[in-house]
């Protein structure tokens, strides 16, 4: 059980590296669901791992960074879904 929370612990580490690096070079957006959904499961990863390992405040911060990811989505699913009145854009 060990190795596997070790292993969790570093996939998560490497997709939100991986996350960051795409964002950095511009070939993904910080708005996008493909970003929203790294985080989501880089911070799932490091809750478990941290979690298994006692580091209480790493587990925390992890549940608020993956609350995050998934208001990214679905406030980007609900501000889609919902008609807009002409000339009141919310994209600048």
């Amino acid at each position: 059980m060990k190795l596997a929370i070790e292993t969790i612990g570093w996939v998560a580490a490497a997709v939100m590296l991986s996350a960051y690096i795409l964002l950095t070079l511009g070939r993904m957006s910080g708005r996008s669901n493909g970003y929203h959904w790294l985080n989501i499961i880089s911070g799932t990863g490091f809750i478990i791992n941290s979690g298994w390992n006692g580091a209480y405040p790493s587990a925390c911060i992890n549940v608020v960074w993956v609350a995050i990811g998934l208001y990214g989505i679905l406030g980007h699913s609900l501000r889609n879904d919902q008609p807009r009145s002409p000339g009141l854009s919310g994209d600048r």
